[in-house]
């Protein structure tokens, strides 16, 4: 009689200890699911990260600085859409931003918005006029002291006979487009070799370092981490 009464208060306790288990596996797929939700709402809509792959930010981004993308604050991309979300505010001259490269918009650049709609950008030797007034840049590097002079055409420059990457232009950001260059002077692919960027290419604005690594000395830059990207 006992033992008849053992096995049929065992079948109950094992039946709970069953739902216990499946109720705890559901909790945790169901934490799992919003998390990826979370994680891809994020990711298309506020924050994504991004790697510096080359040096034509330096000294301002270095190679191997990982950094995070504001995406709302110009409206972020509506996926499978040609809509935005409303913009915060518009680029502005200064702002170092992220974008799909004209010429293969599967690419993300990198490179600091250096004319906006209606500006006339011009270079002459080296130095960046804005309007007819030269722009302090002290961001900007220079890698080499060689000047090409003016009269010198770089058939890769855009729009041809705009000049070279010395001395460049005059020629007026059109609507709806912004010019861009990356703060290694001689050593960007930017607008002066690809014409003006066009807004709906732009993915968002660089906002922080959150990670560095220096591969060549193979360690972490921790001095980086953490900076304010301007």
């Amino acid at each position: 009689m006992n033992a008849d009464h053992g096995r049929t208060a065992g079948k109950p306790r094992k039946a709970r200890n069953e739902r216990k288990k499946k109720s705890t596996l559901r909790e945790y797929a169901e934490a799992i699911v919003i998390a990826v939700i979370l994680t891809l709402f994020i990711r298309t809509f506020i924050l994504q990260a991004f790697r510096i792959p080359t040096g034509s930010m330096e000294d301002t981004l270095l190679v191997g600085d990982f950094l995070f993308v504001n995406k709302f604050i110009y409206g972020a991309e509506i996926p499978f859409t040609d809509a935005r979300l409303p913009a915060v505010r518009s680029p502005r001259r200064g702002d170092i931003m992220v974008f799909k490269y004209p010429r293969d918009p599967k690419r993300d650049f990198i490179k600091r918005l250096v004319g906006v709609p209606g500006d006339t950008v011009e270079i002459r030797n080296k130095v960046v006029y804005l309007n007819g007034i030269p722009q302090e840049e002290p961001y900007a590097k220079h890698t080499s002291t060689r000047v090409r002079p003016p009269g010198y055409r770089n058939p890769n420059i855009y729009p041809p006979g705009a000049g070279n990457r010395d001395n460049y232009g005059p020629v007026v950001v059109p609507p709806h487009h912004y010019f861009m260059m990356g703060d290694n002077r001689d050593n960007s692919d930017d607008s002066r070799f690809w014409g003006f960027l066009d807004r709906d290419l732009i993915k968002g604005k660089a906002v922080f370092i959150y990670w560095s690594w220096d591969k060549e000395r193979f360690r972490p830059r921790l001095n980086r981490i953490g900076r304010l990207i301007r």
